[in-house]
């Protein structure tokens, strides 16, 4: 039973309640975002440029290594003040594809704040198991700890993360270094995936699925904050709504932030800008706003741009 406090309002219609009676390409568009969005290709591409030029210009520290494979570098891009919070961002792809430097553009909205950014990368199925790929984003997480400092970032750490990452963002909450999260467009159950193509490169074991999915596992008492597009297709939009009525039962803080008018990819555009409403939410994760419109969220109402 969902928490009292729980949105009811805009849940669409779930496919996988009827996933073993849909074919193998129908259960690939429940989950295939770039076909969903028409206009997919022209906003990867312009946030590609966007990253390549952010990532040539602003001040920061690139490619520190934090483990001995290609992928496990971390990109720094230090406030003027060391002491000032910072923003971990995870970029998404599936686990199996993009990389760090695509998502550079994102320092854009909180540098305007005075935060830092950090952007780690990390290995690429199929080459290493999603197990592996949590254990580099954790040992990410060890090394900015113990040598983040030294580079001028030392204030208190927000992660946050989309689609792929936004699932890496609540696999590693409870990080002694992560203040809180912000997962964006997650996806938080795993079983599905492995009747879709995606697991032709994850290749997901009975395991995986059971330890690997956050909707599985026991609750996280850290503050995480879920957000997706309200234009998202069904299971990821689900995914973020069963996590928050998941750990609202559980008395776990966090709230739910549907964003009107976007969609899988859009969405990100909120976290570039200086006045996004995820920039906003990361603020407030860190006590900086004073953003008190929990109940309006709980009741489903969309997170105001």
């Amino acid at each position: 039973m969902a928490h009292p406090n729980a949105p009811s309002a805009n849940r669409p219609a779930d496919p996988r309640d009827d996933w073993a009676r849909l074919s193998r390409s129908e259960r690939d568009a429940a989950y295939d975002n770039n076909t969903a969005v028409a206009d997919s290709p022209a906003l990867i591409a312009e946030r590609n440029v966007a990253s390549a030029q952010a990532r040539a210009t602003l001040r920061s520290v690139l490619d520190l290594p934090y483990g001995p494979r290609t992928n496990n570098k971390i990109d720094l891009y230090p406030a003027a003040d060391p002491d000032a919070p910072c923003l971990l961002f995870l970029h998404g792809g599936y686990w199996q594809k993009n990389s760090r430097e695509l998502f550079a553009m994102m320092v854009e909205g909180v540098a305007a704040h005075g935060w830092s950014m950090a952007i780690p990368g990390y290995s690429l199925a199929p080459e290493v198991s999603l197990t592996e790929i949590v254990d580099e984003v954790r040992q990410a997480l060890d090394w900015l700890a113990a040598h983040a400092p030294d580079h001028g970032v030392a204030g208190p750490m927000i992660t946050s993360g989309w689609s792929a990452g936004g699932h890496l963002v609540a696999m590693t909450l409870d990080h002694p270094l992560v203040a809180a999260g912000l997962s964006i467009s997650g996806v938080f159950d795993l079983a599905p995936l492995r009747d879709t193509g995606l697991n032709d490169a994850l290749k997901l074991t009975d395991a995986e699925i059971e330890t690997l999915s956050p909707l599985r596992l026991p609750v996280i008492d850290k503050r995480l904050d879920l957000a997706y597009g309200d234009h998202e297709l069904p299971t990821l939009v689900l995914d973020s709504i069963n996590f928050y009525e998941r750990r609202c039962a559980a008395g776990a803080p966090g709230r739910l932030l549907p964003i009107a008018g976007h969609n899988h990819f859009s969405i990100l555009a909120e976290l570039r800008r200086a006045d996004g409403a995820l920039v906003r939410a990361a603020r407030d994760l860190a006590g900086e706003t004073g953003d008190d419109r929990t109940s309006a969220l709980r009741s489903g109402a969309a997170f105001p741009e």
